[in-house]
């Protein structure tokens, strides 16, 4: 077993002659005594510091007034909570006058990525059970666009956004969870690790629970490690990712995390949990490893993507919805160019973000052909007999069935069609989300003949502003996802983490406009395309697709659902 040692900085103590010699000076004279009694002793003492302490009341209460806490109460009336200084974040916008286009020259009234954010908390109007707190420190994307009124009616309802039923974020903890923070702010006798694998996406998920099992423990939280991934060899830690001042700092009230282990507990070996079961329950986790966890002081997870289960008490899944929607915030370097390039693409009007699974290795993974050709295909096979552990599920399913099955992505001809189908025009501007496609401009071309206006981040970014990033696969997956936040419309060419993340954080900030493609239902009228009238298509297209434009679902109407991708009702609460 490797050890590993902190290094811990040399303390300059007194020595014992300068200790001896404080405590043998010589106390004041008596005069001095006598004096300082008789100045206690008179009323005008007395009035003359009560009046400096309401002055200085006054001047606090002048300095910390915030006249704008009521903008951002969730559920009725509110009053302010303290406003968090946060210089040097760029992760709203605010107007201005002047901002760069594409090619960086300057461009009139557009919106400029402002080099801070809002950090302010504001408490609402609580009930005899919860206190309805919404956080804003959390990624606000731009507001969409109005609708042109020179738009046909067809592109109108393509733009338009679905109906969020009045609801807004609305996180209130019970008075018992509140109570049970207090009591585990004094414990720090028990410490747990998580080794967190994946992409980007995936890291979020685990790093979530990992937080909501630390408070089921009643652990203080390591923070997480990021194991290199297998496909994209990418060795970033926590810290390049995430911002873990902001993560500490908006968990205090949960979880205290710190970044390492106290020298009291590195030398401990860790308890390792080994067969925690898919979709666990808090009962469980007490149960098998409570026990051991109190005895030794360290509890090591890993491999914990799912093993949590969905359906938490209210305060735990409010303790997720925390942890995702707020604490896990991207670096200040993410932020500043992921919001400069959403920026580029905002200013010129609406746009789509499409997440395209297009890479080799999602090829592969499916079991699915990326229809490139026979060239392309006996590429993908090969890769998959040489890795048959990267076939994930239903591996007795032929590539056709997976495809009617609605298990493979839709390619780019597919999604061309699907945008046409629901009232995209050849105009519409849109922002590509992923990895390098297999077979490259080839994979794209369908989209590009149809829709001239695409655009992925190297494509908006100038010389120069994505070299940081070079090889770090999550920092670049953490651009496309902030400039995917903010488009107008988000479309996944197939389901995965990165969709449902977005799915719930666009759900979160008001019901951005979501398209689910039903492949399942849409891609048997695909195969038989040229026996259907354009027309025709174009009316099934959007009689499959009209329950899955992003509107208002609770979590509650499907069991097992994720709260990080549908956060009503626990997380969000109706102003109406």
């Amino acid at each position: 077993m490797t050890l590993s040692y902190i290094s811990m900085p040399s303390l300059e103590i007194p020595s014992s002659n300068a200790i001896h010699a404080f405590l043998l000076t010589s106390p004041k004279k008596t005069h001095q005594k006598l004096r300082i009694s008789r100045l206690f002793s008179r009323p005008s003492f007395w009035l003359g510091l009560i009046a400096v302490c309401l002055t200085l009341s006054l001047v606090k209460i002048t300095l910390t007034w915030n006249p704008l806490a009521d903008d951002f109460s969730p559920c009725g009336s509110s009053s302010s909570l303290p406003t968090f200084s946060s210089a040097g974040h760029a992760l709203v916008s605010t107007v201005s006058n002047k901002s760069r286009d594409f090619s960086g020259s300057t461009a009139v009234d557009g919106r400029a990525v402002d080099s801070h954010i809002r950090e302010k908390v504001s408490e609402a109007v609580t009930d005899d059970q919860f206190e309805h707190t919404t956080y804003s420190t959390f990624i606000t994307p731009f507001s969409p666009h109005a609708l042109d009124k020179n738009m046909l009616e067809g592109e109108k309802q393509f733009w338009r956004q679905p109906d969020n039923g009045g609801y807004k974020p609305c996180l209130g903890f019970s008075a018992e969870y509140q109570e049970e923070s207090r009591t585990l702010e004094r414990e720090k006798k028990k410490y747990l690790m998580v080794i967190v694998s994946g992409g980007l996406n995936q890291q979020r998920n685990e790093i979530v629970d990992a937080v909501v099992i630390a408070r089921i423990l009643g652990a203080v939280l390591v923070v997480p490690i990021l194991q290199i991934n297998q496909i994209w060899q990418d060795d970033s830690e926590f810290s390049d990712i995430f911002d873990v001042d902001h993560f500490k700092k908006t968990l205090k009230d949960d979880v205290l995390v710190v970044s390492s282990l106290p020298s009291t507990h590195i030398m401990t070996r860790p308890v390792q949990a080994t067969r925690t079961p898919v979709h666990a329950s808090p009962e469980w986790l007490r149960k098998h490893y409570l026990k051991r966890f109190n005895r030794e002081g360290v509890l090591l997870l890993r491999g914990m993507e799912g093993r949590l289960s969905k359906d938490l008490p209210l305060d735990l899944q409010k303790l997720r919805c925390k942890v995702a929607f707020h604490a896990l915030r991207f670096t200040v370097p993410i932020m500043e160019i992921a919001s400069q390039l959403a920026h580029r693409m905002w200013e010129r009007g609406p746009y789509v973000a499409l997440h395209l699974r297009l890479e080799k290795d999602v090829w592969v993974r499916t079991g699915c052909l990326p229809g490139l050709g026979p060239e392309f295909d006996v590429e993908v096979q090969d890769a998959r007999i040489a890795s048959p552990q990267l076939l994930t599920s239903r591996s007795n399913m032929n590539y056709t069935e997976r495809k009617l099955a609605g298990l493979c992505p839709l390619n780019a001809a597919e999604v061309a069609r699907l945008l046409k189908g629901l009232g995209a025009s050849n105009k519409t501007r849109i922002f590509w989300a992923g990895g390098k496609p297999l077979g490259g401009n080839l994979a794209l071309k369908p989209l590009i003949d149809e829709f001239g206006n695409l655009y992925n981040k190297e494509a908006l970014a100038l010389p120069g502003e994505l070299e940081p990033f070079v090889n770090k696969a999550s920092s670049l997956a953490a651009i496309d996802y902030v400039i995917s936040l903010n488009s107008d419309v988000f479309m996944p060419s197939h389901g995965g983490n990165m969709a449902r993340a977005l799915q719930g954080h666009r759900a979160y900030a008001g019901y951005r406009k979501h398209i689910t493609p039903n492949k399942r239902q849409m891609l048997p009228y695909f195969l038989n395309i040229s026996s259907l009238p354009e027309e025709q298509l174009d009316t099934i297209i959007r009689q499959l697709h009209g329950e899955s434009l992003g509107q208002l679902a609770f979590r509650t109407d499907k069991k097992g659902r994720d709260v990080l991708a549908y956060p009503a009702p626990e997380c969000m609460c109706s102003s109406s």
